[in-house]
């Protein structure tokens, strides 16, 4: 009987790894076939104060991904878990922002001598995947950029979901800047 356990969690095991290479297949072939907008992408400016960072974000704008194809309406929720990791809860709404809501729930975990600015993401269980980095943020935390190592993911975050036209082109400016396309920025609409 015990014989018999063992090699059933032995299978179980195998599958569940498989099935973890084939998700990180995907994932790379479909990362694979989008543009590069920031060839030299620069380390976190700032350290972040998670407290202040947490709550909810409005997308203003990024690099499209296949993830958030066509959506609009984007907010992403930050809140702090008992075991220290952050819950992640991102939302949107396609046809431009009047379609039915899209949420995916997340966990994120700090990475260690990062200054609390480099986070990565798991959507699909206990695997952490996917780099975030807060590249720079407002010293009160009006407004973040983040983005990850690749350079083909930018997200520029506000704390209002229309920002002042002022804001707006401070923040596409600090995005040029930090030394990504601007070509490749598609706005949110609200």
């Amino acid at each position: 009987m015990a014989s018999h356990d063992n090699k059933q969690r032995y299978r179980l095991a195998w599958t569940a790894a498989l099935v973890a290479v084939a998700a990180v297949g995907l994932g790379v072939a479909a990362h694979a076939g989008m543009p590069i907008g920031n060839r030299n992408v620069p380390q976190p400016a700032k350290v972040v104060e998670l407290n202040r960072y947490l709550g909810t974000w409005y997308e203003f704008g990024r690099y499209e991904n296949l993830f958030e194809k066509n959506c609009d309406a984007v907010t992403a929720q930050y809140s702090l878990l008992d075991d220290g990791k952050i819950r992640v809860v991102n939302s949107c709404r396609r046809d431009g922002g009047k379609g039915e809501t899209k949420v995916s729930e997340g966990k994120a975990i700090v990475q260690p001598d990062s200054g609390n600015a480099k986070l990565k993401l798991s959507f699909f269980g206990p695997f952490y995947f996917g780099d975030y980095w807060v590249l720079d943020h407002a010293d009160d935390y009006n407004w973040a950029i983040a983005g990850e190592p690749s350079g083909k993911y930018l997200w520029i975050l506000t704390r209002e979901a229309v920002p002042s036209a002022e804001l707006a082109a401070q923040l596409q400016s600090r995005a040029i800047e930090l030394g990504y396309d601007a070509s490749l920025i598609r706005l949110t609409r609200h």
